[in-house]
């Protein structure tokens, strides 16, 4: 058994952190991104949705139309990116908070010798998702550009 995040998660920060990159440049395609991160750009348009219903990304219509962050790339940490699409992040379903959908609560959680164990992963993933922003992401991100002609976070 391996404990990993949903390719939904991981695609929606990369999509974010080609957001933070294009900043103050006005909006992107998402078949800019898409192209640019070899994710298909359908799949990328319903990671949006999420990402716009929490206030992350913000829509332009029009010919100058596209996606952006709603605020700077330094105020965005990869937490908040994860929540948005998954939810609140819960290792057990006794770390999940209540009425937080998914699987119900464990019975047993207050009797349990291993909540311990789940309530301290839970805050060790929350901490290290929280330490990192999207501005450090897309910084990552420069440091390989000149590397190679096709980048990808």
């Amino acid at each position: 058994m391996s404990f990993s995040l949903s390719t939904r998660s991981r695609y929606g920060v990369r999509l974010m952190a080609a957001l933070a990159l294009d900043w103050g440049g006005g909006s992107t395609l998402l078949r800019d991104i898409a192209r640019r991160e070899g994710i298909s750009e359908k799949y990328l348009g319903q990671i949006v949705i999420p990402l716009k219903t929490a206030g992350l990304a913000s829509a332009q219509r029009g010919s100058r139309g596209g996606y952006s962050l709603s605020r700077a790339p330094a105020e965005i940490t990869v937490l908040e990116v994860v929540e948005a699409i998954e939810g609140p992040v819960a290792p057990a379903p006794c770390t999940a908070p209540e009425g937080s959908g998914g699987e119900p609560p464990c019975d047993r959680a207050t009797a349990c010798a291993a909540s311990a164990v789940w309530r301290k992963l839970q805050g060790d993933i929350e901490a290290a998702l929280s330490s990192f922003t999207l501005a450090d992401l897309a910084a990552q991100a420069r440091q390989f550009m000149p590397a190679v002609s096709s980048y990808s976070i």
